[in-house]
């Protein structure tokens, strides 16, 4: 796989909504007045990830590994204890193998990632997988009393789920994560009614769905041109 500077790959547009990613994050901690500036550098870190991700470069894999370390410490720090376990103990893992299977399967010797046909078995199988660590979870954060539990099992399965999509470099990846992004929205705004200061993190997570949107069309725009030579 080549590897050059990521940022140089980056469209216009990719430029632009990565930047309009940067601005809502950044403002909307400000003006809240809110004093968590680890929340501010993960929501950095995570549409940083998530442009690059939609374009199928490794680079963005590389920001994913710590932007789940980062959100799972802030997850912890509010006991969404549910959010702690996905990221750092399924998520971040991973990342860390999708990392891997992206460097093995480059488009043409490119950055770029080669985007996958998603097999009626692998679905099978990723759903069933699915189930079983969504149930184990529901057990475990019950047991440990984790805040807005339904959702944050809700938020475990749509996570696994997008993650396996990931990492069998299917385009749907983004699709499985704008749901994941839904649901983390309804979690923060929870969190966000007992204590206003979590707001941004709403904020944080609308762009993030804004840009897995555009990962979908990006990657479905990827597979077109892989398929036709381009």
């Amino acid at each position: 796989m080549k590897f050059s500077n990521p940022f140089k790959t980056l469209t216009k547009f990719e430029l632009g909504l990565y930047l309009s990613s940067l601005v809502v994050c950044i403002s909307s901690f400000f003006f809240s007045g809110m004093k968590d500036y680890l929340a501010l550098v993960s929501s950095t870190v995570g549409v940083t990830s998530l442009i690059f991700l939609a374009k199928g470069h490794v680079f963005g894999q590389m920001v994913a590994i710590l932007f789940a370390l980062l959100y799972g410490l802030i997850s912890f720090f509010i006991q969404y204890y549910g959010e702690l376990i996905t990221y750092v103990c399924m998520s971040m893992p991973m990342a860390i193998v999708s990392l891997i299977s992206w460097i093995k399967h480059p488009y043409q010797d490119t950055d770029e990632v080669e985007v996958s046909k998603v097999t009626k078995k692998n679905v099978i199988v990723v759903s069933i997988l699915t189930v079983v660590v969504t149930v184990i979870f529901y057990f475990i954060l019950k047991a440990i009393g984790n805040n807005n539990l339904i959702v944050s099992t809700i938020s475990v399965a749509t996570s696994f789920f997008a993650a396996s999509l990931t990492f069998l470099r299917s385009p749907y990846y983004a699709i499985a994560y704008s749901v994941n992004d839904i649901v983390l929205i309804i979690l923060w705004i929870l969190a966000s009614v007992e204590q206003i200061s979590y707001l941004p993190m709403v904020f944080c997570f609308v762009m993030f769905l804004v840009n897995d949107l555009y990962g979908f069309y990006n990657w479905r725009k990827m597979q077109k041109n892989q398929k036709s030579g381009v």
